[in-house]
């Protein structure tokens, strides 16, 4: 497996799933680049390569809660991935996050732990997420 050396983050900072994958990737000593989605937004190409690499369709990624996604009627399984993809670009918070890319892979990282999967280091232990939950014991272990 290729050795990560950058770590991407599509990040949301008021997520608090988004906020715990950066704090473990972080804790792991990596210094990753964040993008803040919200206020960049996507492109059409950037979701396609982002979704394909990650093994995602549109309606995979759609974030249906705290979103516009039934108000936009996206919600309807007719609606196609094409259109999910333009709203998408429309409105940044419909896709669900945080997405993190790494030499291991692109992975949509919820539940929060899923990232560790994608790095050569576990942060230190103990290390739990903002609402207490322990990770990593003192041991430096994953917990399941």
């Amino acid at each position: 497996m290729p050795e990560v050396t950058q770590v991407v983050i599509h990040h949301n900072p008021a997520c608090g799933t988004s906020r715990n994958v950066l704090a473990m990737i972080e804790a792991a000593g990596y210094r990753p680049t964040v993008i803040n989605y919200l206020k960049t937004g996507w492109t059409r190409p950037q979701l396609l390569g982002l979704f394909a690499s990650a093994g995602l369709t549109a309606r995979d990624a759609l974030r249906t809660a705290k979103s516009p996604a039934q108000e936009l009627g996206l919600l309807d399984p007719a609606v196609s991935d094409e259109a999910l993809i333009d709203a998408m670009v429309a409105h940044p918070v419909l896709v669900n996050r945080p997405i993190v890319c790494t030499a291991r892979g692109v992975r949509l990282c919820r539940p929060s732990e899923l990232v560790l999967d994608l790095l050569d280091r576990l942060p230190p232990g103990p290390l739990a997420k903002e609402d207490g939950q322990l990770i990593i014991d003192a041991e430096g272990n994953r917990v399941s």
